[in-house]
C-alpha cells in the first residue's frame, strides 16, 4: 500500500468550511437541555448549567450537560466491581488526572466522586431508573452510560470495555489543570457505530517505532476508543524460521511482540498483524535465497506458479499465529503490479490476470485455514473483476482502500464485495504520504466520507492508515490529527462533523484553551491548498528536496513562485500560533507539537528555497549584464556577496536544510529506533553540500571579477538558462 500517487483535491471550498465554523458549534451536537437534577442536590462548588460548546472526541451519541463541578478539593475514583479490568480503568483515570495536577485518589472521601459499576447490579439499575435512562441491548458490548447525581458521576456499562470507554469520556469532561480543573456533569448514552475501529501503522518504509512509543500509541488510541492496532510488515518482523530479511535493529522481535500484545490487552486493543503475502516484498526477494520465488528478478511480487511461495507464506503466518493471539490476520495482497510480467506471464495470458490473482489468494486461504484466523486482504485488485470476487471464500474480509476525497462517494470500492456477501472494512488515510506534513484538509474529507459510506453499506470496521512511503520520512507524531478523526468517525454514526472535530482537537488532545493549536492546523491546511491550486499535490517531499535549477525545478518554480509568499505566511503563522499556545499554559503531547512545528518549518523553507534560488538567478544575471560598466562594478561585487557571503542566499539555503535536519533528527528519535535515520539525514547533508559548493563557486566568480573584471557565464555556474 501507499505506492499510488494521488492528486489531492479540495472538494469543498475553504469559504464553505469557514462559514460552517462561524456557526455556534453547539448546533452540531445534541441540543443542551437543563440538568435533570434539582438545584438543591448540587454542592456549593457547582456552577451554573454549562451553555458552552463541549469539546469531545468522539462526540457521544447522546449528551445532556449539567453543571460544572470544581475539583479544587480533589476527586475520588472507585469501582463497585471486583474485576481486574475495572480496577485498571480506575487506576488509569487516576493516573491521567494526576498528570494534569488534579488531586485524584482511588477510593476515599472527596467532595466530587466518580464511581465505575456494572450495569446488571441493583445500584446501577436504580441509578438508571431514577435518571430515566435506558441501557439498550445494542449498548452491551462497548456502550456505556454516564449519570451525574449530585456530586457523583456514575460510569455504568455491561462490560469492562464499556466501563473503560466511559472513563475515557470522563477524562475529556474534565477541563483545566490542577486546582482549576472542573468536571462537566452530564447524562451520556453512548455506543459505537462500527464494531472494529483500527489504525494500520506502516513499519516497513523506514521508520520502525520503539516499543515505548508503540505503547504510547496504544494508550492514546484507546482514549479515543480505537480497539485495533495493525502493524504493517514487509520485512520488519523478525521470524525465527526466516530471519534473513529482517534488518538488525530495524525489526520487531518475538519478545517485542509479546510485550506489546500484553500491553494492548489492558487497553482493550487487539493487535492485527499485517504481513504482505503477495506484493510489496522486494526487501525479501532481493536476497538470492528467495530469488526463485520472485515474479521478476529481485522484484516485489511472489510468483504464484512457484510452490515455494505458498510454503513461505505458511511458515510466516504459522509463526505469526503463535505471537498474536487475536482473531485476525491481514495478508495484504495489494498492488501486485509485477504479476504477469515474469514467471506467470504465460499463465496470465491463458487464464487472465484477475483469475491468477484470485486463485493465489484462495491458495493462501486454504494454506492458512488450520490457523483458524479471519483473513483480511486489501480490496484494490480483486474489485476490478466482480464476477471472480464471488469465488473468494465468504469468511474473508475485504479491506477497501482509497486515500482521496471522492465527491461521488466510495460505493465502487465496496459494492463488489458487498454484492458477493463478504464482510468489508474501509481504509481511508491520514494523508501523510510523501508530504512534509499531512494534508489534514483532504484527510478529514476522505475519512469522513469513506467511513460514512462504509457504514451505509454495512462495513463492520474501519482501518485508518498511516504510510511512511517514498523516502521513509513519515513521522507518526505528525499524524495524530488524522488518527484521532479516524477514531471519531468509526465510533460516531453517519458523517462525523469536521467543524466539531476542528473545534475540539486542540483542547482535547493538547489541553489548549486558546484555540491557537486548532488555528495552526487550519493554517497548514491552507498552505497545502495553495500548492494544490498551483498544480502540486501539496507540500510534498519531492518539492522539499527538488533542485530549483534542475529542469523539473524550473518548471515547478513557474507554478510555485506566485503562491510562495502566501503559502509561507500560512506556515509561519502556524509556527507563531504554536509558540503562543505553549506560552499561554502547559500543554499535553508536546512531542506532537514539536513535530507540528517541524512540519510548518519544512513548509516555510520549501517556499523560501524556490524564492531564494530565483533571487540568485536574477541577481547574478544582473551582475553579468552590468560587468562591463565601470560605474557599476561596486554593485556587481555587492550582488555577488549577497549571493554567497554572510547572510547570503546560499548560506540561507544551507542553514535551512541544517536547521530542519537537526529538528527532524530530534523528532525521529522521540518515536523511532535509530534504524534508517541516516538514510534520511544523508539527503539533508547532500543538499547542504550542494548549496555550500554553489556558494564557493560564486565566491570564486567574485574573485575572478576583481582580477579580470569578467564573470563566468551563468550556465557555467549551473544557473538555468531560461
Amino acid at each position: 500500500m501507499g505506492h499510488l500517487r494521488v492528486k489531492r483535491e479540495r472538494l469543498c471550498s475553504r469559504a464553505t468550511l469557514q462559514c460552517l465554523r462561524s456557526f455556534v458549534l453547539g448546533l452540531l451536537v445534541l441540543t443542551l437541555r437543563p440538568t435533570l437534577f434539582s438545584q438543591s442536590s448540587l454542592s456549593a462548588s457547582a456552577q451554573r448549567p454549562a451553555t458552552r460548546n463541549l469539546a469531545l472526541i468522539p462526540m457521544p451519541r447522546e449528551i445532556h450537560p449539567g453543571t460544572l463541578l470544581t475539583l479544587d478539593h480533589g476527586i475520588g475514583i472507585s469501582t463497585t466491581a471486583k474485576a481486574p479490568e475495572d480496577k485498571f480503568a480506575v487506576k488509569d483515570l487516576v493516573d491521567t488526572l494526576r498528570e494534569r495536577g488534579v488531586d485524584a485518589r482511588e477510593g476515599g472521601k472527596s467532595n466530587v466522586k466518580i464511581v465505575l459499576m456494572r450495569q446488571r447490579t441493583k445500584q446501577a439499575t436504580d441509578i438508571l431508573a431514577r435518571a430515566h435512562v435506558n441501557f439498550d441491548a445494542v449498548m452491551h458490548d462497548e456502550g456505556y452510560v454516564l449519570v451525574t447525581a449530585g456530586n457523583t458521576t456514575y460510569d455504568i456499562a455491561a462490560t469492562a470495555a464499556g466501563i473503560y470507554y466511559g472513563a475515557q469520556t470522563i477524562k475529556q469532561l474534565i477541563a483545566g489543570q490542577g486546582a482549576n480543573a472542573k468536571l462537566q456533569a452530564a447524562i451520556v448514552r453512548d455506543w459505537p457505530a462500527m464494531r472494529y475501529r483500527g489504525l494500520d501503522d506502516d513499519l516497513s518504509r523506514g521508520p520502525v517505532p520503539t516499543l515505548a512509543f508503540q505503547e504510547h500509541q496504544l494508550r492514546v488510541l484507546s482514549e479515543y476508543k480505537i480497539n485495533l492496532y495493525s502493524p504493517y510488515f514487509e520485512n520488519t518482523l523478525a521470524y525465527t524460521g526466516n530471519p534473513l530479511a529482517a534488518p538488525p535493529g530495524g525489526a520487531m522481535t518475538r519478545e517485542d511482540v509479546k510485550q506489546l500484545v500484553r500491553y494492548a490487552e489492558k487497553y482493550h486493543i487487539a493487535i492485527v498483524p499485517e504481513q504482505e503475502a503477495f506484493g510489496h516484498l522486494h526487501h525479501l526477494l532481493m536476497y538470492e535465497t528467495y530469488s526463485d520465488l520472485a515474479e521478476t528478478p529481485h522484484g516485489s511480487v511472489l510468483a504464484p506458479v512457484q510452490p515455494g511461495s505458498v510454503e513461505l507464506i505458511k511458515q510466516w503466518f504459522t509463526e505469526i499465529a503463535t505471537m498474536f493471539p487475536g482473531p485476525f490476520i491481514h495478508i495484504g495482497a495489494d498492488e501486485t503490479f509485477d504479476l504477469g510480467q515474469g514467471q506467470t506471464k504465460e499463465l496470465v495470458e491463458k487464464e487472465g490476470l484477475a483469475k491468477v490473482y484470485i486463485d493465489f489468494v484462495q491458495q493462501i486461504y486454504t494454506a492458512l485455514a488450520p490457523l483458524h484466523k479471519r483473513l483480511l486482504f486489501w480490496g484494490d485488485i480483486a474489485m476490478n473483476d466482480p464476477a471472480l470476487v464471488k469465488t473468494l471464500p465468504r469468511d474473508m474480509i475485504a479491506v477497501a482502500w482509497w486515500y482521496r476525497p471522492e465527491p461521488n462517494g466510495y460505493d465502487k470500492w465496496l459494492l463488489p464485495y458487498v454484492d458477493a456477501g463478504m464482510e468489508t472494512w474501509v481504509a481511508p488515510s491520514v494523508n501523510d504520504m510523501r508530504l512534509v506534513y499531512p494534508d489534514n484538509g483532504d484527510a478529514l474529507l476522505n475519512i469522513q466520507r469513506f467511513v460514512s459510506d462504509g457504514q451505509r453499506l454495512g462495513s463492520t470496521g474501519e482501518l485508518n492508515t498511516v504510510w511512511d512511503a517514498n523516502n521513509g520520512e513519515g513521522l507518526f507524531l505528525e499524524d495524530w490529527y488524522g488518527a484521532l478523526f479516524g477514531a471519531a468517525a468509526a465510533w460516531q454514526q453517519g458523517a462525523s462533523s469536521i467543524p466539531q472535530f476542528e473545534y475540539s482537537y486542540g483542547q482535547v488532545f493538547h489541553g489548549d484553551r486558546t484555540g491557537k493549536i486548532n488555528q495552526a492546523q487550519l493554517e497548514l491546511m491552507d498552505a497545502h491548498r495553495l500548492l494544490q491550486q498551483a498544480g502540486f499535490t501539496g507540500a510534498s517531499e519531492d518539492l522539499f528536496w527538488m533542485d530549483p535549477w534542475s529542469a523539473e525545478g524550473q518548471d515547478s518554480s513557474v507554478k510555485l513562485l506566485p503562491v510562495a509568499h502566501e503559502m509561507r505566511l500560512h506556515a509561519e503563522r502556524a509556527i507563531v500560533l504554536i509558540a503562543q499556545a505553549r506560552a499561554a499554559s502547559p500543554l499535553r503531547e508536546t512531542d506532537a507539537l514539536d513535530a507540528m512545528d517541524l512540519g510548518a518549518r519544512r513548509m516555510d523553507f520549501l517556499g523560501y528555497k524556490f524564492q531564494a534560488a530565483q533571487e540568485i538567478v536574477e541577481q547574478y544575471n544582473r551582475a553579468y549584464r552590468e560587468q562591463a560598466d565601470p560605474t557599476a562594478r561596486r554593485d556587481v561585487s555587492r550582488l555577488l556577496s549577497a549571493i554567497y557571503g554572510i547572510d547570503g542566499q546560499c548560506q540561507d539555503l544551507r542553514d535551512g536544510y541544517g536547521l530542519t535536519r537537526d529538528l527532524f533528527r530530534q523528532t525521529w528519535l522521540k518515536e523511532n529506533r535509530p534504524y534508517w535515520l541516516d538514510n534520511v539525514l544523508a539527503h539533508y547533508d547532500l543538499n547542504m553540500q550542494i548549496w555550500m559548493q554553489r556558494g564557493m563557486r560564486f565566491g570564486d566568480a567574485r574573485t575572478q571579477f576583481r582580477k579580470t573584471h569578467a564573470l563566468p557565464k551563468p550556465e557555467d555556474l549551473g544557473l538555468p538558462s531560461k
